[in-house]
């Protein structure tokens, strides 16, 4: 376990070699569904996609969350069949999970400490993106609706015409850093699951993880995060105590 101080250094040390900073959306940026089940909403889709498709493979069935299920969808529509697997089937579940995406934001609210860490960043010259499994029009409501929308330069939100580009993919990353114009190694990515580190670490960025699940976190440094703090008050001290050079 590392002590506050060697916290605030590896901080210090990420932000000083990163010239912009990509935030996942859900988790750091709002906590969007706030421990509420989208197991209704995967339920919604099975149903839709059974009038298209028939009986669904196992792993579909299981599934109980709207976005894994986007990607068993995805990976059942590649896999060998006596029928046709229609797109509209995938067209139909992708705009589901949008619309309940929509819904959802109309009542989230911003982390704490997000506007200051925000404020902070950009008072250090970084650049600013959002890099996301959700859908970009919901991600934008959300930052105007709260004013913070001028803060990020880049949207990077779900590909609704190829699925398997959502995290773990490293996709959507690269597709933000190459907005940016710079260097993957120049990014650090901030997130809250290990699929943000897998698509970090596969995108060739920095990785810090902001959870405060002991196990994520352990886990996350295991798999080679560059640092983990339990929420952003670790990060909004670090930025508050560190000036680059001129």
């Amino acid at each position: 376990m590392h002590d506050a101080s060697d916290s605030q250094v590896r901080l210090a040390r990420l932000l000083g070699d990163a010239q912009a900073v990509l935030f996942d959306f859900d988790g750091p940026v709002t906590d969007l569904f706030r421990g509420m089940s989208t197991a209704p909403v995967a339920d919604e889709i099975k149903k839709t996609v059974r009038l298209h498709w028939g009986d669904l493979d196992q792993d579909v069935e299981d599934c109980d969350d709207s976005h894994g299920i986007l990607l068993r969808l995805r990976d059942m529509a590649d896999r060998p069949t006596t029928a046709r697997r229609s797109r509209v089937a995938l067209d139909l579940a992708e705009a589901r999970v949008t619309r309940h995406e929509y819904e959802i934001v109309r009542s989230a609210r911003p982390v704490p400490h997000l506007g200051a860490v925000l404020d902070a960043l950009l008072g250090l010259d970084l650049r600013l993106a959002v890099v996301s499994n959700n859908a970009e029009g919901p991600i934008r409501e959300f930052l105007k609706n709260h004013g913070l929308q001028s803060a990020f330069e880049v949207i990077v939100g779900r590909d609704p015409e190829e699925l398997h580009h959502m995290k773990p993919s490293p996709e959507s990353v690269e597709r933000a850093v190459r907005q940016l114009g710079l260097r993957p190694a120049d990014c650090l990515l901030l997130g809250d699951q290990l699929t943000d580190l897998a698509a970090a670490a596969a995108a060739g960025t920095r990785f810090l993880g902001v959870t405060g699940s002991p196990a994520r976190s352990a886990e996350m440094l295991r798999r080679g995060a560059d640092h983990v703090v339990p929420s952003l008050a670790s990060l909004l001290r670090a930025a508050g105590s560190f000036s680059r050079p001129e």
